[in-house]
């Protein structure tokens, strides 16, 4: 049999650097003449901003940079994008939220990044963003997936109506419907997931440095995607061409789904890596890991399992509302549709399934994959029917799924 063959247990050969406390984490990249970097963030979950003075900031000690969206967008630098491009159940595009690594006119959630200082240590750079003054319009916040997409809610966009984002399904809408009229016995029930932070080993963070002579960014970072950043920050982000960015991934220390993304802090640290002409270095701080990092979960799901005299299931038959956060993460629109609602049959026999699942905005930190990326939500909601209907019919909950399991 091939070494890599089918069945073939392959030796774990990274586990004695890291037990023995040998492992190289991005926060262990030291490189000659790195500068630290601070982002300032948002204190407000919806507000329109009115000025930002960063006269101050740029003169006290240490500080090298400072840079604000009116920078970027001078600069030529691109969104942090969407990678999905989902269509709506009428064939529509999803709408978009874009979103420039430094906010420019509005911020939309607790955490949003409005500046960014570099300094020649942390604490310099952290009084220093502390010394930027930012005038904010407070604005109605929606922050409640349960009510955010009702007529009247605060918009988060004013270019996504009732914040839906997308109307997404998917299966045999009309049979469905036709099996769960003329079912037997219907168990309905709603399902809520709450949202979850990832609390990984080591947070986020990355250095980013730039060869002026040969114009190529180098980014370290502790990702889980080292070609999706490294593609979606040359063709998005800093507009060049792929083979000008190399992206190292040391040890990552934990990820979960959380670190497979392009985040703001990535490409900042590479802009203004060119800018000072040194290595830019950022590292969250576990409070901020709360606010910047992408979530997890959080949907509303109604659930509604067919099933005849026999009990035997008919139909099963879903509307999901999936919270999107403010802005759209990487795969966030794939995470509760394509992915999801895949394995909604389980091991279990169906003439019809019917999925619908809504993508809700909200003034929240945005959300995406994490740990099993959306199956898990699904698997718990089809289980729990299961049991519920079990309870209502008398049946054991266990005789139940033998009736309803494909056979072998």
């Amino acid at each position: 049999m091939a070494k890599f063959g089918l069945s073939q247990s392959i030796r774990r050969i990274e586990d004695p650097r890291l037990l023995k406390g040998d492992g190289r984490y991005t926060g262990d990249i030291a490189l000659p003449g790195q500068t630290q970097g601070q982002v300032l963030r948002s204190p407000h979950a919806h507000a329109r901003i009115t000025s930002i003075d960063a006269t101050q900031a740029k003169t006290m000690p240490g500080v090298l940079a400072v840079l604000i969206g009116a920078d970027l967008q001078a600069m030529g630098i691109g969104e942090v994008p969407c990678a999905i491009p989902l269509k709506n159940a009428d064939g529509s595009p999803r709408g978009d939220t874009p979103r420039l690594p430094l906010a420019t006119s509005h911020v939309r959630h607790v955490g949003d990044p409005v500046a960014f200082v570099v300094a020649e240590t942390v604490e310099q750079a952290r009084d220093a963003a502390e010394a930027i003054t930012v005038e904010y319009e407070v604005l109605p916040s929606a922050t409640d997936l349960a009510t955010a997409h009702e007529a009247g809610q605060p918009q988060v966009w004013d270019s996504v109506a009732r914040n839906t984002v997308f109307d997404w399904e998917a299966g045999d809408r009309t049979k469905t419907a036709a099996l769960i009229a003329g079912a037997a016995h219907v168990t309905r029930l709603t399902v809520v997931n709450n949202r979850v932070v990832v609390a990984s080993m080591e947070g986020r963070a990355c250095t980013a440095e730039y060869d002026a002579e040969k114009e190529k960014f180098t980014l370290y970072a502790g990702t889980q995607g080292s070609w999706l950043v490294k593609n979606l920050l040359a063709s998005s982000v800093l507009k060049v061409a792929p083979e000008k960015i190399r992206v190292v991934t040391p040890d990552v220390g934990g990820g979960f789904g959380m670190k497979l993304y392009l985040y703001a802090e990535y490409a900042l640290c590479a802009i203004a890596a060119r800018q000072v002409g040194r290595p830019v270095r950022w590292a969250a701080e576990r409070t901020e890991a709360f606010l910047s990092d992408t979530h997890g979960r959080d949907n509303i799901t109604l659930g509604e399992l067919a099933l005849d005299a026999d009990g035997k299931f008919l139909a099963l038959r879903t509307k999901n509302y999936a919270n999107m956060g403010a802005y759209l993460s990487t795969f966030a629109p794939f995470i509760p549709t394509g992915a999801g609602t895949k394995v909604l049959a389980s091991i279990y026999g169906f003439q019809a399934i019917h999925a619908n699942v809504i993508g809700v905005l909200t003034n929240t930190v945005p959300v995406d994959a994490y740990r099993g990326a959306g199956r898990p939500e699904s698997n718990y909601l089809v289980e729990r029917l299961i049991d519920t209907a079990a309870n209502e019919l008398g049946i054991d909950r266990v005789e139940l799924r033998r009736r309803n399991i494909v056979p072998s």
